[in-house]
């Protein structure tokens, strides 16, 4: 039962992340927390696996370093948008724009 609750929890919080998503594809800030939700679902799972092994929690400290500074550029990508549109609406937002 508790290998069930320990490697269910993170694939159904994985797939709810996916889940959202793929279904709130309007806003910037929408999908940047639902990305930070499946990485934090995927260190979840990591922190298991690693503790199942009896590793030290190294990877996972490099791990979360990594998802922190993914999310820092995704705030800043949010902040240069809404300074140079005024919203998170990918409509307003083009590439093809110089």
């Amino acid at each position: 039962m508790m290998m069930l609750i320990s490697w269910g929890l993170p694939f159904l919080m994985m797939m709810m992340g996916i889940f959202i998503f793929v279904s709130n594809r309007k806003h910037l800030l929408s999908m940047l927390l639902s990305l930070e939700f499946i990485v934090l679902s995927l260190f979840y799972m990591l922190f298991m696996y690693l503790n199942m092994l009896n590793y030290e929690s190294y990877f996972s400290m490099v791990f979360m370093t990594f998802s922190v500074c993914e999310g820092v550029l995704g705030l800043s990508i949010l902040v240069s948008m809404i300074r140079m549109y005024g919203n998170d609406y990918f409509q307003s937002f083009s590439i093809l724009q110089c």
